[in-house]
């Protein structure tokens, strides 16, 4: 079988896998577990903002020693939840499904806070501590909370543990090492400037991050994360402000076009509801994460008195990712008309060309330069979260003694990213992205009714004021 074709079968397998059996799997656990736990994204929604940014501006208290505050465990996953595809994914949903893929967005967004509440609450209850550090995540929650099952809970745990290292630690960052050398060479003036000094200089930035262990981790993320979400956010607040008789015929666009057919317009595809609603709900779903288990490796670590209260905290990192950074994409191409816009081979802007052409519109050249310095923060805030989720099962499989060797082969996968994109490793890396959230989603709808039981005891002892619970991760 020639490289071609060896390509072409990998992409074939993960396209049936992620449309067939992920999207609806995800979208359907989203739905049970929502239903089940009294919908948790109403109900908990304002004392889950509370929680997170109520005391923003008091003075935290610390962390125990091996653990991450409240907050810096949403800040890394949210570095994780807000990357490349939070522009470039968003921008590609909305060309070939259509504005109505943004609505489906929208829904799943809402479905998946249920999913990621569930993940949250079971990476608390199962975590433990290795070393005087805290660790938790799927493997951990599969391996001890399915353990009826015997050795094919060993086994979920373990496959599930080797995905996600091959998918996020090794192959994912790859991934978004390329995508930061391709948007600063897309800046005027630095096209021909190699990316393998971009490599190295990203590969050591990561390696200093790396080797200060979970607090520096947790540093960086509290620092840096809500500094750039808000600067994007910002930045798409001031184009709809520019724009602002576009908003009303905007939206209206957006829900039409979910529940009917449209016709092609400038670099939309015409698409059928079908569409719309498949990349739209992909969309949403692929980026906040909720359910391929992922993030429960930091809310896995959070130093809360109840696994509910991180729960709520996961729910607030979803309607982040999606409902403020994606929306923010989304609406910008979309009021600025930037999918009329072609590039100098006179097609249509694509991917993040398209979301740095909406920029442009309103910005002019600083526009396009803004776009990229927040694509490749994107990119590196999602190459930190994702090698400690590496770094969680990592220690899982082989314990820290393994970690050396982890680092060192996560800093060159950045570096060899860079400098060019291999066809079979990127489609590797999504079919193994692909493959790891099945064994998750067996667990977290099997433990279903320990989080409700969880959930219940939460709203027992917050009506008394007296929250807490008892942890056996010492």
């Amino acid at each position: 079988m020639g490289y071609e074709k060896l390509v072409d079968l990998i992409n074939t397998i993960n396209s049936f896998i992620a449309s067939n059996i992920l999207m609806w799997g995800l979208l359907g656990a989203g739905a049970f577990l929502t239903l089940l736990l009294g919908f948790p994204q109403i109900t908990k929604m304002s004392r889950a903002f509370g929680m997170v940014f109520g005391g923003l501006f008091k003075k935290k208290a610390n962390s125990e020693e091996g653990s991450m505050s409240s907050f810096q465990a949403l800040a890394t996953a949210i570095a994780a939840q807000v990357g490349t595809g939070n522009v470039a994914g968003v921008a590609t949903a909305i060309t070939a499904g259509g504005p109505g893929a943004v609505f489906w967005m929208w829904i799943s967004a809402f479905l998946g806070m249920g999913t990621i509440f569930t993940e949250a609450v079971l990476a608390q209850k199962y975590r433990k501590k290795i070393h005087g550090e805290l660790v938790g995540g799927p493997a951990y929650y599969i391996s001890y909370g399915l353990k009826k099952m015997g050795i094919l809970s060993k086994f979920l745990a373990g496959f599930f543990a080797v995905s996600i290292i091959l998918a996020l630690g090794f192959m994912g960052n790859a991934v978004q090492s390329n995508s930061i050398a391709s948007g600063i060479k897309g800046i005027s003036g630095l096209e021909n400037i190699n990316p393998g000094i971009i490599g190295v200089i990203v590969a050591v930035l990561a390696a200093l991050i790396f080797w200060g262990g979970m607090q520096r981790i947790a540093k960086f993320a509290e620092l840096v994360v809500p500094a750039m979400a808000a600067i994007y956010i910002l930045a798409s607040i001031i184009i709809l402000i520019k724009f602002h008789t576009e908003i009303i015929p905007t939206v209206s666009w957006i829900f039409e076009s979910a529940f009917t057919p449209h016709a092609a317009v400038g670099g939309i595809a015409g698409s059928i509801v079908k569409v719309a609603v498949q990349k739209g709900i992909a969309r949403g779903l692929f980026s906040n994460e909720a359910g391929m288990g992922s993030t429960p490796h930091a809310h896995a670590v959070a130093h809360v008195k109840h696994p509910v209260e991180q729960g709520l905290s996961a729910i607030v990192g979803v309607f982040i990712d999606t409902i403020l950074v994606c929306s923010a994409t989304a609406l910008s191409i979309l009021v600025t008309g930037a999918y009329n816009l072609k590039g100098a081979n006179g097609k249509y802007l694509v991917g993040a060309q398209l979301t740095q052409g909406a920029f442009r519109n309103a910005f002019q050249e600083p526009g396009a330069i803004l776009l990229a310095i927040c694509l490749a923060f994107f990119a590196f805030t999602t190459i930190v979260g994702w090698y400690y989720f590496g770094e969680s099962n990592i220690k899982y499989l082989f314990g820290k003694s393994a970690l050396l060797p982890y680092r060192i082969i996560v800093i060159v996968c950045i570096i060899v990213g860079a400098l060019q994109e291999v066809d079979i490793v990127w489609s590797l890396a999504d079919i193994f992205n692909s493959l790891m959230v099945i064994p998750n989603l067996i667990a977290i709808v099997w433990l279903s009714g320990e989080v409700k039981e969880l959930l219940a005891d939460y709203n027992k002892k917050y009506e008394k004021n007296d929250v807490y619970y008892d942890y056996e991760d010492k």
